[in-house]
């Protein structure tokens, strides 16, 4: 009888390899077309819910700021987004019929300001007291929207007078935040920020943050509703609130924290 041997020939590494691959590759491609499934499923209910609730055009990131258009979930941060596109933001306030100049660059360094504006008050914005208060580019824009869509609309619901002054706390200030001597630079230091003490109305009447915001009556009302209205379009908006520090005032500032950047407010 004759004996036949077998030789076991090992499988090359490469081969080997491959038979795996070849073991592997079906269970991969159906979990990858069941993730894919799962996203486009995803995707298509985000369409429909985006068509149902109808947005504006400020709701769009995508849409240029529109001064008219009522304030909507991407307002803000088209409004930061102007601090790094100086022509686009003088060219918005050209298009609001506001009488303004834009000041000389001014400070050094942290404290370097290119894109401040003096403008004349009036109609479409309201004095700010003091008349030297020269805020940034975007910050101006900003109190348009917030004047005409939030503060004017809320006196004459709420006090049934128009407001005819806006007193502040200024804008620009060369300095860290809390006046710290080390950290982050406030936005005070670029003239982003605004410290809005008060509102004066056409009938004469005065509002205080500091004496009004807590007394429970259409003042405090006024000024809760304003605070809540500036937060839809300021990175930060801090109200007493906040801490002690905010006790007689509110501060607006555009911080920019990116794309899909927190905001505050408090």
């Amino acid at each position: 009888m004759r004996t036949i041997t077998l030789q076991v020939i090992p499988l090359h590494p490469y081969a080997a390899c491959l038979r795996k691959l070849r073991h592997m590759r079906i269970p991969n491609i159906i979990g990858l077309a069941r993730r894919l499934i799962w996203l486009a499923i995803v995707a298509f209910a985000l369409l429909v819910l985006f068509a149902w609730l109808k947005p504006g055009r400020e709701d769009m990131p995508w849409t240029p700021l529109s001064l008219s258009e009522p304030i909507g979930m991407s307002t803000g941060r088209k409004i930061v987004a102007l601090t790094d596109d100086r022509d686009q933001c003088l060219a918005l306030l050209e298009g609001s019929g506001l009488d303004f100049t834009p000041s000389e660059p001014f400070g050094a360094d942290q404290c370097r300001v290119e894109d401040a504006v003096r403008a004349s008050y009036g109609q479409p914005l309201l004095p700010l007291a003091p008349a030297s208060v020269a805020p940034s580019c975007p910050m101006a824009i900003g109190l348009l929207i917030w004047q005409a869509q939030v503060v004017q609309p809320q006196a004459q619901e709420i006090l049934g007078s128009r407001v005819s002054r806006i007193e502040t706390f200024g804008s620009y200030s060369c300095r860290r935040m809390y006046g710290r001597s080390e950290g982050a630079w406030s936005e005070h230091s670029t003239a982003d920020a605004l410290d809005v003490s008060g509102f004066v109305l056409e009938d004469g009447r005065r509002i205080s943050v500091l004496n009004d915001w807590f007394g429970g009556d259409d003042k405090a009302l006024f000024l809760k509703r304003v605070r809540d209205g500036a937060c839809e379009l300021f990175s930060t908006t801090l109200s007493p609130d906040y801490n002690a520090a905010h006790a007689d005032h509110f501060h607006f500032d555009l911080a920019n924290r990116g794309a899909m950047g927190w905001s505050a407010c408090r």
